[in-house]
């Protein structure tokens, strides 16, 4: 993998720079909210072994494993409940073993798993992040993680010391606990820019499909709305935030990242119950499929076809659907794009980089998205720290960088100046730099209010 234009190689030079600077400025840490939530933590954590060690479940751990038993082992908890008690386990390994994942040991809805898992989550956000983070303060209380542009297959950024980037954003929860950590600079705010439908945007520049295209320059169309009405069977107005949610994250981006059917109608069938979904005078997403003929999710094992009405035969279709009536230029691109390369062994991206060598079908698809998006966001953030910032005598200064989100932090005078510079540096100047780029690219913001941490952070609607 190596630039192969001055244009490209340029990217990386300036980028480098800029993220230099975001690291020596660093963001400001709440230390003593830190050290107060480490012990909060601390005890929930206590709290949770005593519930575990309770349960009849644990005994026959200890039965089973004696002084070899260890209540982090996730193997050993997945031999107790689908070998000794003989729990049904959705998923198998290429050996024919369950799999023992968060999805698995969710499926057997057990309180003493629910338990289990709200344990190692606790250890995960005090070990990784609470404690990670705590410690790479500087004495002036600030954090100064390291960004790179060398690691990454995909050429996106990686962080280190501590991964900023690694902040979970899934579980809210965990989210609001971590980002409550980070504060502006007195008198200050945070600010969080980030691109709408990068990768969506992005793949269209390769794969051109008009669907697609569609979605993107008609703001009145919404592919996640769509396709999570497609796979609940709800009509538009019935699609909530957390159900759209789901048809992007579970449905439509697993789609485009090489996953299908089975996993999906796992993870959609799951989130019903674990997130609640409802139409909106209050049904269960459960009985609504009941009623459209859908009592079940299916066996889901990959390994034959899924028996009819079921959740799983339905997402099948939806999925044919999706590929083969909503977009097959993009599904026929990728057949073109994955043959090319098994011609050639290699490929290029847009901005100027070239992948070589043994890539499996997914990461031959991905990456040029994945890589040409990062780089939208690497060639604005280099603008606005090596020349913008300097030249309009701001003090607004970057923050740090997650992936896709250039968090800033900046006196709220300066608020709408920034986010009109970002908003013309971001749409408007990258597309005269790149002039392939041949669909609108548009951004969002989050502000904070002055002086409040990260976690607070709310829409914010630029003039």
């Amino acid at each position: 993998m190596l630039p192969v234009s001055c244009e490209a190689y340029k990217l990386i030079h300036e980028g480098a720079i800029a993220l230099a600077q975001v690291e020596a400025d660093g963001i400001r840490v709440d230390r003593k909210y830190l050290r107060a939530e480490i012990t909060k933590v601390s005890i929930d954590i206590a709290n949770a072994v005593c519930r575990i060690k309770e349960d009849k479940i644990y005994r026959l751990w200890i039965r089973r494993f004696g002084k070899q038993a260890n209540i982090g082992s996730r193997q050993q908890l997945g031999k107790i409940l689908f070998e000794d008690m003989g729990l049904e386990c959705c998923q198998r390994t290429q050996t024919g073993r369950p799999a023992i994942t968060q999805e698995t040991l969710q499926d057997t809805k057990l309180p003493f798993v629910v338990d289990y898992l709200q344990y190692q989550k606790l250890i995960k956000v005090r070990s990784t992040y609470l404690y990670g983070i705590l410690r790479e303060v500087d004495p002036d209380g600030f954090l100064h993680p390291f960004y790179n542009l060398h690691i990454a297959q995909t050429y996106r950024s990686s962080c280190d010391s501590p991964n900023f980037q690694n902040i979970p954003v899934r579980d809210e929860q965990m989210m609001q606990m971590v980002r409550r950590a980070f504060l502006p600079r007195p008198g200050n705010q945070l600010i969080e820019v980030d691109y709408s439908g990068a990768e969506v945007a992005s793949a269209t520049c390769y794969h051109h499909d008009p669907t697609m295209v569609e979605y993107i320059v008609n703001p009145a169309k919404d592919m996640h709305r769509d396709m999570s009405r497609f796979c609940y069977m709800l009509k538009k107005s019935d699609v909530d935030k957390k159900i759209r949610g789901c048809g992007k994250g579970m449905f439509v981006f697993s789609q485009f990242y090489g996953s299908y059917y089975v996993k999906n109608a796992i993870a959609l069938w799951d989130a019903i119950d674990e997130l609640g979904l409802c139409k909106p005078d209050g049904t269960s997403l459960h009985k609504h499929l009941r009623r459209k003929g859908i009592r079940e999710r299916g066996a889901c094992t990959g390994g034959e076809p899924p028996a009819p009405k079921t959740f799983e035969a339905h997402i099948k279709a939806v999925e044919d659907y999706f590929w083969n009536d909503l977009f097959p230029v993009y599904a026929q691109w990728k057949r073109d794009w994955y043959a090319e390369y098994l011609r050639t062994a290699s490929f290029e991206t847009l901005t100027g980089f070239r992948f070589e060598g043994a890539l499996d079908r997914k990461k031959v698809i991905n990456y040029p998205i994945q890589g040409t998006a990062f780089h939208w966001l690497l060639w604005s953030l280099t603008q606005v720290v090596n020349k913008e910032l300097a030249k309009a005598k701001m003090r607004t200064r970057v923050a740090g960088q997650i992936h896709d989100s250039i968090v800033s932090d900046g006196p709220p005078e300066e608020r709408d100046d920034y986010l009109a510079l970002m908003n013309h540096i971001m749409t408007k100047a990258i597309r005269d730099h790149w002039t392939w780029i041949d669909v609108p690219l548009t951004i969002d913001a989050d502000v904070a209010p002055v002086g409040a941490p990260w976690s607070e952070k709310a829409k914010y609607k630029m003039e």
